[in-house]
């Protein structure tokens, strides 16, 4: 058996909130910093305000990067990796979880909380909220930490019914979501990418991984492409692109060298693929989030 398989673990979270309570709010700060990111999924609905600090997303199928803060709201059985570590930067992490039903199972289908229940619909597919929705709402929800349990409860549905409001927002994997959720599946999804992350500076070859999981080339190519709605080679060149936007946001290193340093062997096809990927070519990426910093 290989160290991969080893450290396999179950990826199902069990989320238990206080008793007497229904919503579970738990906080992380510099003296007190997250757990390691793993790929998981939990049957609760999970809304998240990082504050400040900058880092990767990886929701469902969607990679891409945050900067000054986030605040996310993802609906149930919807995969996702941590998003803060040492290197993020940010002051503070609430996050809130509840079951979609926790005030009764039919309770968001009366017609007062109309625009909540469509929220939680798309909270399937992940959301990303800007602006002044992120600061204001973000501060409400670091309030909740400190909340009475009624208290809570009550200004949950307020944020709830704000976010459902606004239109700073990115829906998170806007051409659906394909990902089968299956116990089997997220352990063996889990150590792809754990070994995307760890590798992704060098080459990958299709019968290196193909090998961590114990399947043939076409096999794995398949059911990778099932699994995920991409190739193994886009979804590798994705994480690098991530990573090369914020290392373009962050230091100062030269394009050629956040090329290299991203696994990619050749600058004019790093060129287009950043292109494809942003939109934007590198150097207009960097010069746009410098006006934006300054």
């Amino acid at each position: 058996m290989n160290t991969l398989s080893r450290q396999a673990k179950p990826s199902l979270e069990q989320i238990t909130p206080a008793f007497g309570s229904s919503i579970f709010v738990k906080q992380f700060m510099e003296s007190r910093p997250n757990h390691p990111s793993f790929w998981h999924f939990h049957p609760e609905c999970e809304l998240i305000f990082i504050n400040g600090g900058s880092g990767k997303r990886h929701i469902g199928n969607q990679l891409s990067n945050f900067n000054d803060g986030d605040l996310i709201f993802m609906g149930p059985n919807l995969p996702h990796v941590g998003f803060t570590d040492a290197f993020t930067g940010n002051t503070t992490e609430t996050i809130v979880q509840m079951r979609s039903d926790f005030l009764g199972k039919d309770f968001f289908e009366i017609p007062e909380m109309g625009t909540i229940h469509q929220l939680l619909k798309r909270s399937r597919l992940g959301i990303s909220f800007q602006g002044a929705t992120k600061e204001k709402i973000g501060e409400k929800i670091e309030q909740l930490y400190w909340d009475s349990d009624f208290d809570r409860l009550i200004n949950l549905l307020v944020i709830l019914r704000e976010l459902a409001e606004s239109k700073e927002y990115t829906i998170l994997n806007a051409n659906g979501y394909a990902l089968e959720i299956e116990t089997q599946d997220n352990d063996r999804v889990e150590m792809i990418y754990n070994f995307v992350r760890n590798n992704y500076k060098r080459h990958i070859s299709l019968d290196e991984i193909a090998d961590k999981v114990s399947m043939t080339v076409p096999s794995f190519c398949r059911y990778f492409k099932k699994i995920s709605g991409k190739t193994f080679t886009q979804f590798v060149n994705e994480y690098r692109l991530v990573h090369a936007s914020k290392l373009l946001a962050e230091m100062p290193t030269s394009i050629t060298q956040i090329c290299f340093e991203c696994g990619f062997n050749n600058f004019s096809h790093f060129n287009k693929l950043f292109k494809k990927f942003t939109g934007k070519s590198p150097s207009t990426y960097r010069n746009e989030v410098k006006k934006i910093l300054q």
